[in-house]
This record gives structure tokens, sequence and C-alpha cells, in this order.
């Protein structure tokens, strides 16, 4: 029933976030949606606020609105300090929240701060279960102990690092690196008329532009989504952190969760049972018959032989190219799978990416695979 679903207040120092994922993955702009997915695996997020000083963020304000994320200004003050004003402005909102919303059950608190580690102590005083979320490089160890779970944003399905680190970006007020002195003299420039400055507008935090393109609408594509892929992941994420078995009620409210949209007849079912038994014929999914009629336990299946079937096609296409010349690189090697198998999906055998799935393979003794620094990447290797 929906109300044993957990209620959910999300609040990120997204600042902390941010610069975090930029300086140790290399992802510009942040990428929320790994973020969202997996806490609508735990329950409803019923409160989403982030608090920057959005005028550095430029980009990133435009995707966390459309992720329907609030966002809070916390303006940059000359003699001040932009992050404790941060801190301490959502440290305010959420016992607010604790003692003026009782419905909410839980807090995720997105910081790699450990001066919020008194923010966590109290929500769990006050009975909040409390969920951290902070990319791995930048958290403090004092963060993780106070939350009753802590997810690091590196190892959440979906988040994908990139080949190199992004440079990291200018703040607002530093001092510009001065330019080079030129080689020799240097010939006066004759004076130019310089036209007058066009007013600059400031931008306004949900200033979201929609097109009218039948690309953008929220019902294209749907039957070219890989159900399949949706189901096997998010049923993969309700296993990581499930106490027992997964309804399919369960199940069904989750993926609710991640696509609001998603409706089983886009896809030529008449219910939700009905594709679940597709795809256990398939072999994606089990089902066993569960305590209430008609909502039956869902499952990964215990086939080796798919996951077998998955990995050799893995190791073949690595020895390929090794043979061919140098070992692979990780970035670009899914395309390569694709090229042999085109409706290739890790997320069909339960990984959340494709970086998952590499490491089971290397797990299993089937390939070898090591950071470079020189490429930035990881290099795999076969191991006979």
């Amino acid at each position: 029933m929906a109300h044993e679903d957990e209620r959910i207040a999300l609040l990120l120092d997204y600042e902390n976030l941010a610069i975090g994922a930029r300086d140790g993955l290399g992802v510009v702009p942040f990428d929320f949606g790994p973020v969202a997915d997996a806490l609508a695996e735990r329950g409803r997020v019923v409160v989403r606020r982030a608090y920057a000083d959005w005028s550095s963020f430029d980009e990133d304000r435009r995707l966390m609105a459309r992720a329907q994320v609030e966002l809070i200004e916390i303006p940059q003050r000359i003699g001040g300090s932009r992050k404790n004003a941060a801190d301490i402005k959502l440290a305010v909102d959420a016992i607010e929240l604790a003692y003026e919303r009782e419905f909410i059950t839980t807090f995720a608190i997105g910081t790699g701060d450990s001066d919020f580690t008194p923010l966590m102590h109290k929500l769990r005083e006050l009975d909040k279960r409390v969920i951290g979320i902070g990319v791995q490089s930048s958290t403090s160890a004092l963060l993780p102990p106070s939350c009753d779970e802590f997810l690091f944003y590196d190892r959440l399905p979906g988040v994908e690092p990139t080949q190199a680190p992004a440079p990291p970006r200018r703040r607002r007020g530093s001092p510009r690196p001065a330019p080079a002195p030129a080689a020799g003299p240097v010939a006066t420039p004759a004076p130019v008329a310089v036209p007058e400055p066009e007013p600059v507008v400031p931008p306004d935090p949900f200033d979201v532009t929609f097109s009218d393109g039948r690309d953008d609408t929220a019902t294209t594509g749907a039957e070219e989504r890989d159900v399949a892929g949706l189901v096997v992941s998010t049923l993969a994420g309700l296993t990581r952190q499930a106490d027992g078995p997964v309804l399919a009620s369960r199940l069904k409210r989750a993926i609710l969760r991640k696509d609001p949209t998603f409706d089983e007849a886009d896809h030529g079912f008449r219910g939700f049972g009905e594709l679940l038994r597709h795809l256990q014929d398939r072999g994606a999914v089990t089902l066993t018959t569960g305590a209430a009629q008609g909502d039956p336990e869902v499952a990964l299946p215990d086939d080796p032989d798919a996951d077998h079937d998955a990995f050799a096609l893995l190791v073949d296409v690595v020895r390929g190219i090794a043979a061919a010349g140098d070992p692979p690189q990780l970035s670009g090697l899914k395309n390569q799978l694709r090229k042999r198998v085109p409706d290739f999906s890790e997320k069909r055998y339960g990984f959340g990416s494709f970086l998952s799935f590499a490491k089971a393979a290397r797990a299993r003794d089937l390939i070898a695979m090591e950071w470079s620094d020189d490429t930035g990447d990881y290099v795999l290797r076969p191991t006979s």
C-alpha cells in the first residue's frame, strides 16, 4: 500500500556535491538523475531543495529546475561566508521540516561536509531516518557513521565518470591569471570606439525554455524505451536495499517514481502482471506466489547461462581489440559490444552501469582492469 512507502525530504548542499563530482569524477554539470533514481527506489520524495549561489551554476540550475528541484538562492556577499550561509539555511530548514511535517519519515542530505554531523544526529534523535549522499573523494570520514545509510555518488547506477576530470572552473571573485608578457616591443594600438554595453538582466532561476518539437514531449518514444532494462535495474536496486522479497506492487511504484509516464500499455501489455509474465518467459525475472493474491514476489533469476553469455561477449570483444593493437579502454567499449549484439544492455543482467558490469567480470577473473593515469580511464585486458 502507498502509506508503507518512506516519505523523503531531499536537501542538497549543491556546491559541495557539484564541485566534488567535477573535481573527483569529471562530471560537469552535476547529474541529478542517479540520485533521483536511488531515492525513488527507497520511497516518495515529497521535498526537493538545493542550496547554492545559483549565479555560479547557470547550466546546473536549468537542469535542476527541470528535475522539479526547488532552488534556494544563497547569494554571495562581500565580506560574508557563502558556505556558512548555505549550511545554516539547510540545517534550519531540516529542523523546521522535522517538527512541522510529521509525515516525513526520512531525510536525505546531500553533502560531504562534516559540519552537518550534528544535524544528522539531531534528526535521528527526532526518530527520523537519515540518508547521506556524497562524492567519495570529498566526503569527510566523520559523516557516514552519523547516517542510517550513506550513498556514495560515485557508486550510484548511472554515474559515468569522464575519461579525465574536467579542469576546475574559476570561482566568482577569484583573480584571473596574469597574461604572459609579450616577446618584443608592442605597438600601441589605435584607439577604438567602444560601444555602450547592453544592460545585463539577471537570470531567472526558473527560466526554462521548452521546445514545441515532438522530441520534447513526455510520451514521445515510449514504445522504444528498454522496458526490460527499466524493470530489471529497478528490481536490482530494490533487492539491494530490501529486507525481504520484492512484491510486484512495490516494484511498480518504484518504477513510477523513476518515470511517472510509465505505462505498460505503451509496450503492448494490458497490465503490469502480464508484462512481468512476459519478462519471466524471456528469463529476465522470476515470479513466485506472494502473500496476497495477484501480487507475486519478483526476483532476479539465478541464470548462470545468461550471465555467462554476457561475460563471454565482453571477454571476446576485449580479446579481439587487444590482439589488434593496444588494450581497450572502458569508454567506448559498450559500443563495441553493441556492434556484436545491438540490443545489449547491462541492466538486463541486474547491473546499474557498464562499469559495474566490467567490475563483475574482473571479480570473476575473466578480465584484468586497471586505472591508467595516462589515459584517465580504465584499461581492460584478457586474463588468458
